[in-house]
């Protein structure tokens, strides 16, 4: 069975954006990126929800060449990674993607029953409907120093608590990541 992860910048207050949406206090140095980047490579299906979508199809597919060879690097991995997007507003995506306009919780099912590779969530409002259905198998916080004091928030509002296992902790120049195992 693949495994799913759900990881993001988060700020210490708990927050993936600002009130007003934007992630700019999340832009990684050079390691954290590297880090990024070879993480992606091990992953088999990325899974977006509208809101990420767009926001990485918009920047992503255009990386100009004079850009640096670390964001060039992650462009062809993005675009090339097969990727679902789920939403009901949109009619069509790109860059290797597909559309799932139904049934996220029953979709995500399928694609973790159909293989033993590595997925991700991307997309707080996607994860958030995962959560409750015990579809994440892992958690990644990449813990930036910074308050926000509003935004979209990492995690839902839950009727029941999840336990997790810290399995690994890393510290890089602009963050550190916490992963951990949903026991």
């Amino acid at each position: 069975m693949r495994k799913l992860t759900y990881g993001f910048s988060v700020s210490l207050d708990g927050y993936i954006n600002d009130r007003e949406g934007n992630i700019d206090w999340t832009d990684p140095d050079d390691e954290l990126h590297q880090f990024h980047n070879d993480r992606y490579r091990d992953i088999e299906i990325s899974l977006h929800g509208r809101r990420l979508y767009e926001l990485m199809a918009e920047y992503w597919p255009h990386v100009p060449t004079d850009a640096p060879p670390i964001e060039r690097e992650f462009s062809g991995l993005w675009t090339e990674k097969p990727k679902v997007v789920f939403s009901r507003t949109l009619t069509e995506v790109q860059w290797n993607s597909t559309l799932v306009s139904e049934n996220a919780v029953e979709e995500v099912r399928k694609l973790k029953a159909d293989g033993d590779g590595l997925m991700e969530v991307g997309g707080a409002s996607l994860a958030a409907a995962l959560l409750p259905h015990g579809l994440i198998d892992e958690y990644q916080v990449f813990l930036l120093p910074i308050v926000l004091g509003g935004g979209t928030p990492f995690l839902p509002a839950l009727d029941k608590r999840i336990r997790l296992s810290l399995a690994e902790t890393r510290h890089f120049n602009t963050a550190v990541m916490l992963r951990y195992l949903v026991d």
